[in-house]
Protein backbone atom coordinates (compact mmCIF):
# COMPACT_ATOMS: atom_id res chain seq x y z
CA UNK A 1 0.00 0.00 0.00
CA UNK A 2 1.29 3.42 -0.92
CA UNK A 3 2.27 5.45 2.15
CA UNK A 4 1.02 8.97 1.71
CA UNK A 5 2.80 11.44 3.97
CA UNK A 6 3.45 14.25 1.50
CA UNK A 7 0.98 16.07 -0.69
CA UNK A 8 0.84 19.05 -3.03
CA UNK A 9 -2.15 21.38 -3.32
CA UNK A 10 -3.29 23.06 -6.54
CA UNK A 11 -5.99 25.69 -6.03
CA UNK A 12 -7.89 26.69 -9.16
CA UNK A 13 -9.73 29.89 -10.02
CA UNK A 14 -9.20 33.26 -11.67
CA UNK A 15 -10.70 34.93 -8.60
CA UNK A 16 -7.75 33.68 -6.52
CA UNK A 17 -5.16 35.12 -8.89
CA UNK A 18 -7.04 38.42 -9.12
CA UNK A 19 -7.11 38.75 -5.34
CA UNK A 20 -10.90 38.82 -5.27
CA UNK A 21 -11.04 35.70 -3.07
CA UNK A 22 -8.66 34.74 -0.27
CA UNK A 23 -7.50 31.13 -0.49
CA UNK A 24 -8.54 29.78 2.91
CA UNK A 25 -8.90 26.24 1.55
CA UNK A 26 -5.15 25.61 1.32
CA UNK A 27 -4.72 26.76 4.93
CA UNK A 28 -7.48 24.43 6.10
CA UNK A 29 -6.04 21.49 4.19
CA UNK A 30 -2.52 22.07 5.48
CA UNK A 31 -3.66 22.34 9.09
CA UNK A 32 -5.95 19.31 9.09
CA UNK A 33 -3.63 17.05 7.10
CA UNK A 34 -0.64 18.09 9.17
CA UNK A 35 -2.48 16.93 12.28
CA UNK A 36 -2.42 13.35 10.94
CA UNK A 37 1.20 13.46 9.80
CA UNK A 38 0.67 14.43 6.15
CA UNK A 39 2.87 17.36 5.12
CA UNK A 40 1.85 19.84 2.46
CA UNK A 41 5.17 20.28 0.66
CA UNK A 42 4.09 22.69 -2.07
CA UNK A 43 1.13 24.89 -3.03
CA UNK A 44 0.29 26.32 -6.44
CA UNK A 45 -2.54 28.52 -7.70
CA UNK A 46 -3.66 28.61 -11.32
CA UNK A 47 -6.48 30.30 -13.19
CA UNK A 48 -9.35 28.76 -15.10
CA UNK A 49 -7.13 27.80 -18.03
CA UNK A 50 -7.02 24.17 -19.16
CA UNK A 51 -3.30 24.09 -19.99
CA UNK A 52 -2.37 25.72 -16.69
CA UNK A 53 -4.47 23.28 -14.66
CA UNK A 54 -3.04 20.26 -16.51
CA UNK A 55 0.52 21.56 -16.22
CA UNK A 56 0.34 22.27 -12.50
CA UNK A 57 -1.15 18.86 -11.68
CA UNK A 58 1.22 17.01 -14.03
CA UNK A 59 4.26 18.62 -12.38
CA UNK A 60 2.93 17.94 -8.88
CA UNK A 61 2.29 14.29 -9.69
CA UNK A 62 5.83 13.94 -11.05
CA UNK A 63 7.34 15.47 -7.90
CA UNK A 64 5.22 14.12 -5.08
CA UNK A 65 2.72 11.66 -6.51
CA UNK A 66 -0.18 12.85 -4.36
CA UNK A 67 -2.17 15.95 -5.28
CA UNK A 68 -5.29 17.70 -4.01
CA UNK A 69 -7.06 20.26 -6.19
CA UNK A 70 -9.74 22.71 -5.11
CA UNK A 71 -12.15 24.52 -7.39
CA UNK A 72 -13.40 24.09 -10.93
CA UNK A 73 -16.04 21.43 -10.21
CA UNK A 74 -19.15 23.58 -10.64
CA UNK A 75 -21.80 23.49 -13.35
CA UNK A 76 -20.61 26.42 -15.51
CA UNK A 77 -18.41 26.67 -18.57
CA UNK A 78 -15.37 27.90 -16.63
CA UNK A 79 -15.38 24.79 -14.40
CA UNK A 80 -12.66 22.79 -16.16
CA UNK A 81 -11.12 20.54 -13.54
CA UNK A 82 -13.11 17.39 -14.35
CA UNK A 83 -12.52 17.28 -18.12
CA UNK A 84 -8.90 18.47 -17.89
CA UNK A 85 -7.86 15.87 -15.32
CA UNK A 86 -9.86 13.13 -17.01
CA UNK A 87 -7.80 13.77 -20.14
CA UNK A 88 -4.57 13.93 -18.12
CA UNK A 89 -5.29 10.45 -16.72
CA UNK A 90 -6.47 9.13 -20.09
CA UNK A 91 -10.09 8.68 -18.98
CA UNK A 92 -13.40 9.55 -20.63
CA UNK A 93 -16.25 11.33 -18.87
CA UNK A 94 -19.25 9.14 -18.08
CA UNK A 95 -22.56 9.89 -16.42
CA UNK A 96 -22.75 8.58 -12.85
CA UNK A 97 -26.32 7.85 -11.80
CA UNK A 98 -25.48 7.99 -8.09
CA UNK A 99 -24.39 11.59 -8.55
CA UNK A 100 -27.60 12.34 -10.50
CA UNK A 101 -29.66 10.90 -7.64
CA UNK A 102 -27.71 13.00 -5.10
CA UNK A 103 -28.24 16.17 -7.13
CA UNK A 104 -31.97 15.57 -7.50
CA UNK A 105 -32.44 14.76 -3.82
CA UNK A 106 -30.40 17.77 -2.71
CA UNK A 107 -32.30 20.09 -5.02
CA UNK A 108 -35.67 18.78 -3.86
CA UNK A 109 -34.71 19.07 -0.18
CA UNK A 110 -33.89 22.74 -0.62
CA UNK A 111 -37.22 23.48 -2.36
CA UNK A 112 -35.58 24.93 -5.43
CA UNK A 113 -37.90 23.32 -7.95
CA UNK A 114 -36.70 21.13 -10.82
CA UNK A 115 -32.97 20.42 -11.11
CA UNK A 116 -31.45 22.73 -13.76
CA UNK A 117 -29.98 20.81 -16.68
CA UNK A 118 -26.66 22.64 -16.26
CA UNK A 119 -26.15 20.92 -12.89
CA UNK A 120 -26.19 17.53 -14.62
CA UNK A 121 -22.73 18.41 -15.92
CA UNK A 122 -21.55 17.65 -12.38
CA UNK A 123 -22.68 14.04 -12.86
CA UNK A 124 -20.11 13.58 -15.68
CA UNK A 125 -17.15 11.99 -13.95
CA UNK A 126 -13.90 10.45 -15.22
CA UNK A 127 -14.33 6.74 -15.90
CA UNK A 128 -13.10 4.75 -12.91
CA UNK A 129 -12.99 7.74 -10.56
CA UNK A 130 -13.90 7.29 -6.90
CA UNK A 131 -16.74 9.58 -5.81
CA UNK A 132 -15.97 11.64 -2.71
CA UNK A 133 -19.32 12.49 -1.13
CA UNK A 134 -20.20 16.16 -0.70
CA UNK A 135 -22.76 16.45 2.11
CA UNK A 136 -23.08 20.24 1.78
CA UNK A 137 -23.30 20.95 -1.95
CA UNK A 138 -23.90 19.74 -5.47
CA UNK A 139 -20.32 19.22 -6.68
CA UNK A 140 -19.04 15.73 -5.82
CA UNK A 141 -15.41 15.27 -5.06
CA UNK A 142 -13.47 12.88 -7.27
CA UNK A 143 -10.34 10.78 -6.86
CA UNK A 144 -8.25 9.35 -9.69
CA UNK A 145 -5.38 6.90 -9.15
CA UNK A 146 -3.04 5.81 -11.95
CA UNK A 147 -1.22 2.50 -12.45
CA UNK A 148 1.78 3.76 -10.44
CA UNK A 149 -0.36 4.60 -7.42
CA UNK A 150 -0.16 8.35 -7.99
CA UNK A 151 -3.41 10.11 -7.11
CA UNK A 152 -5.27 13.37 -7.50
CA UNK A 153 -8.23 14.20 -5.30
CA UNK A 154 -10.52 16.91 -6.67
CA UNK A 155 -12.50 18.98 -4.16
CA UNK A 156 -14.91 21.89 -4.69
CA UNK A 157 -13.73 25.40 -3.93
CA UNK A 158 -16.59 26.40 -1.59
CA UNK A 159 -14.91 26.45 1.85
CA UNK A 160 -17.92 25.15 3.77
CA UNK A 161 -18.24 22.17 1.41
CA UNK A 162 -14.51 21.47 1.46
CA UNK A 163 -14.41 21.46 5.26
CA UNK A 164 -17.26 18.95 5.46
CA UNK A 165 -15.63 16.64 2.88
CA UNK A 166 -12.26 16.95 4.58
CA UNK A 167 -13.72 15.89 7.91
CA UNK A 168 -15.92 13.11 6.55
CA UNK A 169 -13.83 11.59 3.76
CA UNK A 170 -10.42 13.06 3.10
CA UNK A 171 -8.81 12.91 6.55
CA UNK A 172 -9.87 9.27 7.11
CA UNK A 173 -8.57 8.31 3.65
CA UNK A 174 -5.17 9.88 4.22
CA UNK A 175 -4.95 8.73 7.84
CA UNK A 176 -5.39 5.11 6.77
CA UNK A 177 -2.36 5.44 4.50
CA UNK A 178 -0.08 7.76 6.46
CA UNK A 179 1.05 5.36 9.17
CA UNK A 180 1.39 6.14 12.89
CA UNK A 181 3.78 9.09 12.59
CA UNK A 182 2.38 12.57 13.11
CA UNK A 183 3.21 16.17 12.39
CA UNK A 184 2.31 18.56 15.21
CA UNK A 185 2.96 22.24 15.79
CA UNK A 186 2.48 24.56 18.72
CA UNK A 187 2.67 28.33 18.78
CA UNK A 188 3.42 30.34 21.90
CA UNK A 189 1.77 33.71 21.34
CA UNK A 190 3.56 36.85 22.52
CA UNK A 191 2.67 40.53 22.42
CA UNK A 192 4.31 43.83 23.25
CA UNK A 193 7.83 42.73 22.28
CA UNK A 194 9.70 42.88 18.96
CA UNK A 195 10.90 39.80 17.08
CA UNK A 196 14.55 40.76 17.58
CA UNK A 197 14.07 41.20 21.32
CA UNK A 198 12.46 37.76 21.53
CA UNK A 199 15.46 36.27 19.74
CA UNK A 200 17.74 37.85 22.32
CA UNK A 201 15.70 36.39 25.17
CA UNK A 202 15.81 32.93 23.62
CA UNK A 203 19.59 33.24 23.25
CA UNK A 204 21.41 30.26 21.81
CA UNK A 205 18.11 28.40 21.39
CA UNK A 206 16.63 30.92 18.98
CA UNK A 207 16.64 28.49 16.01
CA UNK A 208 15.98 25.23 17.83
CA UNK A 209 14.10 24.82 21.11
CA UNK A 210 14.17 21.50 22.97
CA UNK A 211 15.31 19.83 19.77
CA UNK A 212 12.48 21.27 17.65
CA UNK A 213 12.83 23.87 14.88
CA UNK A 214 11.57 27.32 15.86
CA UNK A 215 9.86 29.84 13.57
CA UNK A 216 9.11 33.49 14.32
CA UNK A 217 5.70 34.56 12.96
CA UNK A 218 5.14 38.30 13.40
CA UNK A 219 1.61 39.64 13.00
CA UNK A 220 -0.60 42.50 14.08
CA UNK A 221 -1.28 40.92 17.50
CA UNK A 222 2.38 40.23 18.20
CA UNK A 223 4.91 37.51 17.40
CA UNK A 224 3.97 33.83 17.53
CA UNK A 225 6.82 31.43 18.30
CA UNK A 226 6.02 28.16 16.54
CA UNK A 227 7.78 24.85 17.12
CA UNK A 228 7.21 21.78 14.93
CA UNK A 229 7.47 18.08 15.73
CA UNK A 230 7.75 15.98 12.56
CA UNK A 231 7.69 12.25 11.93
CA UNK A 232 7.19 11.27 15.56
CA UNK A 233 4.71 9.13 17.42
CA UNK A 234 1.89 11.13 18.96
CA UNK A 235 3.21 10.63 22.50
CA UNK A 236 6.76 11.67 21.56
CA UNK A 237 5.48 14.72 19.68
CA UNK A 238 3.35 15.82 22.62
CA UNK A 239 6.27 15.48 25.06
CA UNK A 240 8.62 17.38 22.75
CA UNK A 241 6.13 20.20 22.24
CA UNK A 242 5.47 20.44 25.98
CA UNK A 243 9.22 20.71 26.65
CA UNK A 244 9.64 23.36 23.95
CA UNK A 245 6.70 25.41 25.20
CA UNK A 246 8.03 25.32 28.75
CA UNK A 247 11.47 26.49 27.57
CA UNK A 248 9.97 29.36 25.53
CA UNK A 249 7.72 30.54 28.35
CA UNK A 250 10.60 30.53 30.82
CA UNK A 251 12.66 32.63 28.42
CA UNK A 252 10.07 35.23 27.41
CA UNK A 253 8.13 35.49 30.67
CA UNK A 254 4.95 37.57 30.79
CA UNK A 255 5.21 38.51 27.10
CA UNK A 256 3.69 35.07 26.40
CA UNK A 257 -0.07 35.15 26.75
CA UNK A 258 -1.51 32.05 25.00
CA UNK A 259 -0.88 29.15 22.67
CA UNK A 260 -2.01 28.37 19.13
CA UNK A 261 -5.28 30.13 18.17
CA UNK A 262 -6.30 31.40 21.60
CA UNK A 263 -6.81 35.18 21.41
CA UNK A 264 -6.06 37.96 23.86
CA UNK A 265 -9.77 38.70 24.42
CA UNK A 266 -10.32 35.05 25.37
CA UNK A 267 -7.43 35.17 27.83
CA UNK A 268 -8.64 38.38 29.47
CA UNK A 269 -12.24 37.20 29.74
CA UNK A 270 -11.17 33.89 31.32
CA UNK A 271 -9.03 35.73 33.87
CA UNK A 272 -11.87 38.10 34.71
CA UNK A 273 -14.40 35.32 35.08
CA UNK A 274 -12.10 33.35 37.36
CA UNK A 275 -11.69 36.41 39.60
CA UNK A 276 -15.28 37.62 39.42
CA UNK A 277 -14.28 40.84 37.64
CA UNK A 278 -16.35 42.78 35.12
CA UNK A 279 -15.24 45.16 32.37
CA UNK A 280 -16.48 48.42 30.85
CA UNK A 281 -14.74 50.29 28.05
CA UNK A 282 -14.45 53.91 26.98
CA UNK A 283 -13.08 54.31 23.46
CA UNK A 284 -12.13 57.28 21.36
CA UNK A 285 -9.68 56.41 18.55
CA UNK A 286 -10.60 52.71 18.51
CA UNK A 287 -14.27 53.58 17.94
CA UNK A 288 -15.75 50.44 19.52
CA UNK A 289 -13.15 47.96 18.26
CA UNK A 290 -12.11 46.96 21.77
CA UNK A 291 -15.70 46.26 22.76
CA UNK A 292 -16.28 44.34 19.53
CA UNK A 293 -13.22 42.14 20.08
CA UNK A 294 -14.36 41.30 23.60
CA UNK A 295 -17.99 40.63 22.76
CA UNK A 296 -17.26 38.40 19.77
CA UNK A 297 -16.12 35.75 22.28
CA UNK A 298 -19.01 33.47 23.30
CA UNK A 299 -19.96 33.95 26.94
CA UNK A 300 -18.48 37.47 27.15
CA UNK A 301 -21.76 38.78 28.58
CA UNK A 302 -20.71 37.30 31.93
CA UNK A 303 -17.85 39.81 32.06
CA UNK A 304 -18.50 42.75 29.71
CA UNK A 305 -21.06 45.21 31.06
CA UNK A 306 -20.91 47.84 28.31
CA UNK A 307 -19.04 50.83 27.03
CA UNK A 308 -18.98 54.28 25.50
CA UNK A 309 -17.68 55.42 22.13
CA UNK A 310 -16.58 58.89 23.15
CA UNK A 311 -15.24 60.23 19.89
CA UNK A 312 -16.24 63.85 20.42
CA UNK A 313 -14.98 65.76 23.43
CA UNK A 314 -18.54 66.70 24.42
CA UNK A 315 -19.33 63.00 24.84
CA UNK A 316 -16.21 62.51 26.96
CA UNK A 317 -17.40 65.29 29.26
CA UNK A 318 -21.09 64.37 29.34
CA UNK A 319 -20.88 60.56 29.55
CA UNK A 320 -17.54 59.94 31.23
CA UNK A 321 -17.06 62.97 33.48
CA UNK A 322 -13.84 64.02 31.73
CA UNK A 323 -12.78 67.50 32.88
CA UNK A 324 -13.24 70.25 30.25
CA UNK A 325 -10.25 72.02 31.77
CA UNK A 326 -8.01 68.98 31.24
CA UNK A 327 -9.23 68.66 27.66
CA UNK A 328 -8.38 72.32 27.06
CA UNK A 329 -5.02 72.14 28.81
CA UNK A 330 -3.71 68.70 27.79
CA UNK A 331 -5.81 67.77 24.75
CA UNK A 332 -7.97 64.71 24.19
CA UNK A 333 -4.92 62.52 23.60
CA UNK A 334 -3.32 62.76 27.01
CA UNK A 335 -2.74 60.91 30.24
CA UNK A 336 -5.31 62.80 32.34
CA UNK A 337 -8.05 62.26 29.77
CA UNK A 338 -7.29 58.54 29.38
CA UNK A 339 -7.35 58.08 33.15
CA UNK A 340 -10.67 59.89 33.49
CA UNK A 341 -12.16 57.86 30.64
CA UNK A 342 -11.21 54.61 32.38
CA UNK A 343 -12.56 55.84 35.71
CA UNK A 344 -15.72 57.10 34.07
CA UNK A 345 -16.39 53.81 32.30
CA UNK A 346 -16.00 51.91 35.56
CA UNK A 347 -18.06 54.34 37.64
CA UNK A 348 -20.94 54.70 35.17
CA UNK A 349 -21.43 50.94 34.76
CA UNK A 350 -20.42 49.56 38.14
CA UNK A 351 -17.74 47.40 36.54
CA UNK A 352 -14.66 46.42 38.52
CA UNK A 353 -12.36 47.22 35.58
CA UNK A 354 -12.54 50.27 33.31
CA UNK A 355 -10.47 50.73 30.15
CA UNK A 356 -9.93 54.09 28.44
CA UNK A 357 -8.31 54.55 25.03
CA UNK A 358 -7.64 57.87 23.31
CA UNK A 359 -5.25 58.49 20.43
CA UNK A 360 -4.49 59.60 16.90
CA UNK A 361 -5.17 56.81 14.41
CA UNK A 362 -4.40 58.95 11.36
CA UNK A 363 -3.66 59.39 8.62
CA UNK A 364 -4.15 63.06 9.64
CA UNK A 365 -4.23 64.84 12.98
CA UNK A 366 -0.67 64.28 14.15
CA UNK A 367 1.83 66.90 15.35
CA UNK A 368 5.47 67.05 16.43
CA UNK A 369 4.30 66.57 20.00
CA UNK A 370 1.77 63.86 19.23
CA UNK A 371 2.57 62.09 15.95
CA UNK A 372 0.10 59.83 14.21
CA UNK A 373 -0.03 56.56 16.13
CA UNK A 374 0.18 58.19 19.57
CA UNK A 375 -2.19 56.44 21.95
CA UNK A 376 -2.85 56.76 25.67
CA UNK A 377 -4.34 53.68 27.36
CA UNK A 378 -5.60 53.68 30.92
CA UNK A 379 -6.77 50.71 32.99
CA UNK A 380 -8.67 51.20 36.24
CA UNK A 381 -8.79 48.04 38.37
CA UNK A 382 -10.90 48.45 41.51
CA UNK A 383 -10.12 52.16 41.65
CA UNK A 384 -6.39 51.87 40.93
CA UNK A 385 -6.02 53.65 37.56
CA UNK A 386 -2.74 53.63 35.61
CA UNK A 387 -1.99 55.00 32.16
CA UNK A 388 0.53 54.13 29.42
CA UNK A 389 1.60 56.01 26.31
CA UNK A 390 2.73 54.34 23.08
CA UNK A 391 3.29 55.28 19.44
CA UNK A 392 2.11 52.54 17.07
CA UNK A 393 3.11 52.10 13.45
CA UNK A 394 0.89 51.17 10.53
CA UNK A 395 -2.18 52.49 8.79
CA UNK A 396 -5.36 53.56 10.56
CA UNK A 397 -6.73 50.02 10.91
CA UNK A 398 -3.42 48.64 12.19
CA UNK A 399 -2.99 51.40 14.76
CA UNK A 400 -6.50 50.87 16.09
CA UNK A 401 -6.00 47.11 16.33
CA UNK A 402 -2.61 47.42 18.01
CA UNK A 403 -4.10 49.84 20.53
CA UNK A 404 -6.91 47.43 21.38
CA UNK A 405 -4.43 44.56 21.77
CA UNK A 406 -2.22 46.64 24.04
CA UNK A 407 -5.19 47.70 26.17
CA UNK A 408 -6.18 44.09 26.73
CA UNK A 409 -2.58 43.17 27.48
CA UNK A 410 -2.41 45.88 30.16
CA UNK A 411 -5.51 44.35 31.75
CA UNK A 412 -4.00 40.85 31.54
CA UNK A 413 -0.76 41.95 33.14
CA UNK A 414 -2.57 43.74 35.95
CA UNK A 415 -4.63 40.64 36.70
CA UNK A 416 -1.63 38.28 36.75
CA UNK A 417 0.48 40.69 38.80
CA UNK A 418 2.88 41.82 36.07
CA UNK A 419 1.40 45.25 35.32
CA UNK A 420 3.10 48.57 35.82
Amino acid sequence: MLKLNEVEIVTIGDELLLGQTVDTNAVTLARELGAIGVSVVRRATVGDVADDIAGAVREALARTGTVITTGGLGPTADDLTRPVLAELFGRTLVRDESVVAHLEALWASRLRGPLPSSNLQQALVPDGAEIVRNPEGTAPGLRLVDAEGRSVTMLPGVPRELRAMLRESLVPWFAARAGDRVLRTRAVRTTGIAESALAEKLGASKRVVAGLPLAYLPGIDGVDLRVTARDMSLDDATRALDDAERTIREAVGAYAYATDRTTMPQVVLELCQARGDTIAVAESCTGGLLGARLTEVPGSSRVVLGGTIAYHNDVKVRDLDVSPDDLATHGAVSEPVALQMARGARARTGATIGIGITGIAGPDGGSDDKPVGTVWIAVDVHGDARAHRAVYIGDRAEIRHRASQAALDHVRRRLIGHGA
